[in-house]
């Protein structure tokens, strides 16, 4: 018989990714953005169709937002350039073709889309121009072009999140810090807090006028989890609304039709479902076909389209009628494989160095492939976590026979709030050892053994891996940092402007802090980094600068060291190319394997 070879790289890095989707009104139209053809565009799906995926509008650039006009004249979309995140808006024709600039400006300007209102004929939007750290928010006429400006930001980045359905009132989100975002409510002149005390840390987020006076949300004021709040703009009241005992909700959705809420929770490394009834108080768990839901969307006739998936299945688009029977909208997989080829993470935890519970996940290679190697990857964020989505490179590197563990340490979210605020101020010692004791639980357990362990980490998992093989590297046969910051001094320097706000609660302050910045930058330790090292960097990454990797591969080779440097000089920070994506996770491949012995 016919003998085939063991699936080969490329199949896992064929799975497409779906990122974003939307649906017009009428629900015959549904748009997404996806790598089909090798890089991002939109595509589109006619529901009343036969359901074959064609190209709605070609740029070979990612997409930030999709949204159709409710009059099916037009759908609007926002793009940035290689990945550096200064996205503008576009407009394209309803049935798609070339995008058209609509609200754009300078390179390196931003123009965020916000809202459109239900005639289709203003949009609202959000601008660095002229206000670049605090942000302004407008609105612009469709019809004869004028601009208005609605509200300038002032003491910290203030988004445009909500807009009543008569357009008198807005809600505003205005961060501090990634666990402090308050919000509040502006008409006329009149300004109200949704909050009792703004001065409070917590957050509030996702808005949404039921009617013109009433606004839900979520929030964890007083709270560990996040619960649905509601704030009563003729009374000015705040009360408590829902909260699901040991569950943050982090998606809150509004159907009209049947007036209910629907709600996405956290728990943990998993995504829930549920429908709350406004007028009973009812609430209803349903089912998904998915562990980790991305996306959510409620049509004025209460048709159900989520965007989700699991650690061994890619992201897929379904559509439901009444929340609990799904059908499948796309069927992305990976090449040749199935479901049954992939592996599930285990669930575990383990005891930190001050006896903290920190959950992980143990992707154990299957045994007809395990080479016996072990990966440790600290996730990215860092307020975060590593949860049960499909990635290509773990599967590939699974099916190469590397076990793989993910821990979820001190700052990763799902875990109430003070866990998630405990990374800051804190980016270098809590996490750092939370990290070690992980490692230590592999070996004691036999998952893998002192000689067999490789460091691989992302942007703030690419700052954990430069710092544990500075100050560890007596764990690690060899290391891959993937556009980590490293050095703490020039990093909140470099970060995107906007950011810079909250980079003194997130970080701290580098003359406040000079002691603990040089302790937890990953520079103060090149005389310890002496294991192999592979760096890749994105050369229009915002975040995560290139002088970041620059800087750490030419020391490191001015030490005479062992390190390879690739550089994408059309990528930010991530791989939106597939030919790139390849082209790294191939590399990232032959680095381990040439360091095995």
């Amino acid at each position: 018989m016919i003998q085939f070879p063991k699936p080969a790289v490329e199949q896992f890095f064929r799975t497409y990714s779906i990122t974003d989707f939307a649906v017009s009104k009428d629900e015959k139209r549904l748009v997404f953005t996806s790598n089909l053809n090798g890089k991002m565009n939109l595509w589109a799906l006619d529901l009343d169709g036969p359901g074959f995926p064609y190209l709605f509008a070609h740029n070979d650039e990612a997409a930030s937002f999709v949204k159709f006009d409710p009059e099916n004249r037009y759908v609007l979309t926002g793009y940035d350039k290689d990945g550096d995140e200064n996205y503008q808006i576009y407009a394209l024709p309803f049935d798609g073709g070339l995008p058209q600039p609509l609200i754009t400006g300078e390179p390196e300007e931003k123009y965020y889309f916000a809202h459109l209102s239900d005639d289709g004929k203003r949009i609202y939007y959000i601008t660095s121009k002229g206000n670049p750290s605090m942000l302004n928010t407008r609105v612009r006429s469709l019809e004869d072009g004028t601009d208005t400006l609605l509200n300038e930001g002032e003491i910290s980045p203030t988004e445009l999140a909500a807009v009543s359905d008569d357009e008198q009132a807005f809600v505003y989100l205005r961060a501090f810090a990634n666990t402090y975002v308050t919000g509040f409510v502006k008409k006329g002149e009149e300004t109200w807090s949704i909050t009792p005390d703004p001065e409070k840390v917590h957050m509030s987020f996702d808005p949404i006028f039921t009617d013109n006076q009433t606004i839900y949300f979520v929030t964890d004021y007083e709270s560990e989890y996040s619960y649905v709040a509601k704030f009563d703009m003729e009374t000015q009241e705040f009360a408590s609304v829902l909260t699901i005992d040991q569950e943050s909700i982090t998606t809150l959705k509004f159907d009209q039709s049947t007036n209910s809420l629907y709600l996405v929770t956290e728990k943990g490394v998993t995504d829930l479902f549920y429908r709350y009834f406004l007028e009973n108080g009812k609430l209803e768990k349903l089912s998904v076909p998915m562990d980790l839901i991305q996306k959510l969307v409620i049509t004025e006739s209460g048709g159900l389209y989520i965007l989700g998936g699991s650690a061994a299945i890619p992201q897929n688009i379904f559509q439901s009628a009444d929340g609990k029977d799904w059908k499948g909208l796309t069927d992305n997989r990976v090449l040749g494989l199935s479901e049954e080829d992939m592996v599930d993470p285990e669930v575990v935890s383990y005891p930190s160095f001050d006896g903290m519970e920190i959950e992980a996940l143990l992707f154990k290679a299957k045994p007809e492939h395990d080479n016996g190697y072990t990966i440790f990857w600290p996730h990215g964020g860092p307020q975060a976590a590593e949860r049960k989505h499909f990635r290509s490179m773990f599967q590939c590197f699974l099916n190469r026979g590397y076990s793989i563990f993910a821990p979820n340490f001190r700052g990763s979210t799902g875990y109430g709030s003070s866990f998630v605020k405990l990374v800051e101020q804190d980016w270098g010692e809590g996490p750092r050892l939370d990290n070690v004791a992980g490692i230590e639980w592999l070996f004691d357990n036999g998952i893998t053994d002192r000689e067999k362990l490789f460091l691989v980490g992302g942007s703030y998992g690419g700052y954990m891996a430069l710092l544990l093989h500075g100050r560890h590297p007596e764990y690690f046969k060899a290391v891959i940092d993937i556009f980590g910051p490293s050095d703490l001094f020039t990093f909140v320097n470099s970060v995107p402007a906007h950011w810079k706000p909250i980079m003194e609660r997130w970080i701290g302050d580098p003359e406040r802090d000079k002691e603990r910045f040089i302790k937890d930058s990953p520079v103060t330790y090149l005389d310890t980094m002496t294991r192999p090292m592979l760096v890749i960097q994105g050369a229009k990454d915002p975040r995560v600068v290139k002088e970041e990797s620059d800087q750490i591969v030419a020391k490191l080779e001015e030490k005479g060291r062992d390190v390879e440097y690739l550089v994408l000089e059309d990528e930010g920070h991530g791989f939106s190319k597939k030919e790139n994506e390849i082209k790294v996770y191939s590399l990232m491949l032959e680095f381990m394997e040439r360091h095995q012995g």
